[in-house]
């Protein structure tokens, strides 16, 4: 079966809608790309949406199958902009040891609402997570995960949460701002429930449920 590449790229676009839903299809958006107060509907996978240099400002992005792994979010500026749908081990900001390509060097985000958006193992990076709105529970979101391990791994953590994620805490980037988890799936994978996780998230400071 062929498949189409459609570009977007050397251009700006406002108040457009972006249809980018054909799975026999790759979308390449940037290099050189503004878009303005435009929605786009993404139904494809991550390997079928490439991102290069590309700027988003006041975007609304409505995910309706969810997207995983998708970290070309880190060849993007993404400011003011809306998500709604599900995002699964996505990177939104600032990497550039990610990959020497100029694009990862141009990757920023700020004044976005995520709170119409579910997110799991998702992670903000050299950004200023309080310019976000990350999403509320069932979602939750450590903040400075990396600096506050230690505080973290004085809670009763059910044991296999405690072991995956909060002894794995160190292995994030560097400059890791925030990561957020979706309770229900943590729970499905990790042997327990968002009852026995939320007592504890609410016992400490800097996270957002």
């Amino acid at each position: 079966m062929s498949v189409t590449k459609i570009f977007y790229k050397d251009q700006e676009l406002a108040n457009e809608r972006l249809e980018l839903t054909d799975k026999n299809a790759i979308y390449f958006l940037g290099p050189n790309l503004v878009l303005r107060d435009c929605t786009l509907h993404l139904k494809v996978a991550a390997r079928n949406l490439l991102m290069r240099e590309v700027r988003f400002h006041g975007c609304t992005f409505e995910v309706t199958q969810e997207l995983k792994n998708h970290q070309d979010w880190l060849g993007a500026s993404l400011e003011g902009c809306r998500f709604k749908g599900r995002l699964r081990g996505c990177d939104f900001g600032h990497w550039p040891e990610y990959g020497n390509e100029p694009e990862y060097q141009c990757g920023a985000i700020s004044d976005c609402d995520f709170t119409e958006a579910q997110l799991h193992a998702c992670r903000f990076i050299a950004c200023d997570p309080h310019t976000l709105k990350l999403p509320r529970w069932p979602c939750f979101s450590i903040l400075d995960p990396l600096h506050r391990a230690p505080e973290l791994s004085s809670a009763a953590w059910p044991d296999l949460f405690t072991r995956v994620i909060i002894q794995q805490l160190h292995t994030h980037p560097p400059r890791t701002r925030a990561l957020t988890l979706h309770a229900p799936t943590v729970a499905r994978q990790l042997e327990t429930t968002p009852e026995a996780l939320r007592p504890l998230i609410e016992t400490f400071d800097r996270m957002v449920y």
